[in-house]
């Protein structure tokens, strides 16, 4: 398979200006899907903004995002946990090698997730389907269950940020991926109001088109080679006709995600709570 090609677009911002300081000096940030695009962008901006991180993910590819942390933060070494966020028991079991290691996080970036399979509605595999809301919904219950249980326990404050999407209005092929990431918005708003008396704090984000990176080919390959009255069966004509729908005609960096996740995550965000931000040019 050809990688489909990066858009010829304005450089998106970038954070060195924005890291001159830590102000999560003495915080510890879970975060989950740490080994993907994402996840190893936030948790290496919040290393940098001084909290001691712990990453996670399914394979023991995160130990790359851990050894960027640990540049980028050589104060604080990192944490590393593999898991499957859908086994419930392993999801317990690591909360409690944590605690076991004395470390209780205050932030969680709720982020492990799975786009699933392309396909029409009526094509659409019943088995990814489920697959797809038990990585992205059950899977993000899971966390955010043991990691308020654990913050409640240790009698402290606390953040949360799922990630949801702007699939959540419906985006043509990604029926599972679409109807999960409207449920991530769902569970935010009541966890939110279910934890607010333990003054632990739950929002999302929304990101619409982000790259460069292996979210942003799959999504332009796999529309390519998905039948479709919305695109192209050419991935660089696909790319051109979705970053067509940005008002900013361009998609956003990963380090526009990791900073709004940072800002929710941090006290300036203090009386935010069951709030999505839409991480998305103007996209809806």
């Amino acid at each position: 398979m050809t990688t489909p090609p990066t858009p010829d677009l304005p450089p998106a911002r970038r954070p060195e200006a924005s890291l001159t300081n830590q102000p999560f000096l003495g915080r510890t940030a879970i975060v989950t899907g740490a080994a993907g695009d994402i996840g190893g962008a936030t948790a290496v901006r919040l290393a940098a903004a001084g909290a001691r991180v712990v990453l996670a993910d399914v394979t023991d590819a995160v130990e790359v995002a851990a050894a960027r942390c640990a540049e980028a933060n050589a104060t604080a070494t990192p944490v590393t946990l593999v898991f499957d966020v859908t086994d419930a028991d392993a999801v317990r079991s690591a909360f409690e090698d944590l605690a076991a290691q004395d470390v209780t996080a205050d932030l969680l970036f709720n982020n492990a997730g799975y786009q699933g399979h392309f396909s029409n509605v009526v094509d659409y595999d019943i088995t990814d389907f489920r697959r797809v809301l038990d990585i992205n919904v059950t899977g993000v219950f899971l966390v955010l269950q043991s990691f308020a249980r654990h913050l409640i326990s240790a009698g402290r404050p606390g953040a949360i940020v799922n990630s949801a999407s702007m699939a959540h209005g419906g985006a043509p092929n990604m029926a599972a991926y679409s109807a999960s990431k409207a449920a991530v918005i769902a569970l935010t708003k009541t966890a939110a109001k279910d934890l607010a008396h333990h003054t632990i704090r739950v929002n999302s984000i929304s990101p619409a088109l982000i790259g460069p990176g292996e979210m942003w080919n799959r999504q332009v390959r796999l529309q390519a080679t998905t039948p479709s009255q919305y695109f192209s069966d050419r991935p660089d004509e696909v790319a051109e006709q979705m970053i067509g729908t940005v008002p900013l005609r361009r998609y956003g960096s990963l380090d526009e995600v990791a900073a709004a996740v940072q800002f929710l995550l941090s006290d300036d965000a203090s009386y935010i709570t069951a709030f999505d931000i839409e991480v998305s040019g103007g996209a809806n």
